[in-house]
This record gives C-alpha cells, sequence and structure tokens, in this order.
C-alpha cells in the first residue's frame, strides 16, 4: 500500500542508497548513478502504469530504454546499430501485446468493404 501511495518516496530512497553505496566504497561514477537512478525512475513509471492499467506499453519501453542505458553505462559493448535494433524489437513485443488490449471503436461489420470483382 507504500508503493502506491508515495512513489517519489520510494525514488528517493532509491538515489539516497546509491550515493550511500558510492560514498562508502562501491565504485560507481557520477554518469553510472544518473542511469541507475534513470532505471528506477523508468521502474517506478512501469509499476505506476501497470497498476493504473493506463499506457502499459509506453512505460514498458521507457523500461527498457533505460535498461539499456544502465547496461551500457556499465559496460555492455554494443554499437548503436545494435542497441536500436535491441530497442526496435521491444517496441515490436510492446505492439503486439499492445493489439490485443485495443478495442475498435466500430465493429468489424459497420466497415465499409470492397466488393471483389467490381
Amino acid at each position: 500500500m507504500l508503493f502506491k501511495r508515495e512513489p517519489a518516496l520510494w525514488l528517493g530512497l532509491v538515489a539516497i542508497a546509491v550515493k550511500l553505496l558510492a560514498a562508502f566504497g562501491m565504485d560507481v561514477s557520477a554518469e553510472q548513478q544518473a542511469v541507475i537512478n534513470a532505471v528506477a525512475a523508468a521502474l517506478v513509471g512501469l509499476v505506476l502504469a501497470v497498476m493504473a492499467h493506463d499506457a502499459v506499453g509506453a512505460a514498458v519501453l521507457g523500461f527498457a530504454q533505460a535498461a539499456l542505458a544502465l547496461a551500457v553505462g556499465f559496460g555492455l559493448d554494443w554499437s548503436a546499430e545494435q542497441q536500436a535494433v535491441a530497442l526496435a524489437a521491444a517496441a515490436a513485443v510492446v505492439a503486439m501485446w499492445d493489439r490485443t488490449q485495443i478495442t475498435a471503436p466500430a465493429p468489424a461489420a459497420a466497415v465499409a468493404r470492397p466488393l471483389s470483382g467490381v
């Protein structure tokens, strides 16, 4: 219940935890800390979208992009082309899932179809 009411509090806790770990021995650059916090924000956005049942696809793509940025920030050696292909694959999967979640505003019978053989 606390997560539903205080997402910003959780994000603040993650940010402070990362700073504490960096201050007391974890070898993390300022750039890596920023990416970790971005991934945490994307994850909170994803969780909130799932809980609200609203715009889940966009949240999934945002989280995938943030996770890829985190991986690259920690040494994943992918070219820009490889990253683009991975994100395109994620977008295709989300699109396939979104397709099953959307209802057309008009029934199929109401759509005018051309006559065959005319």
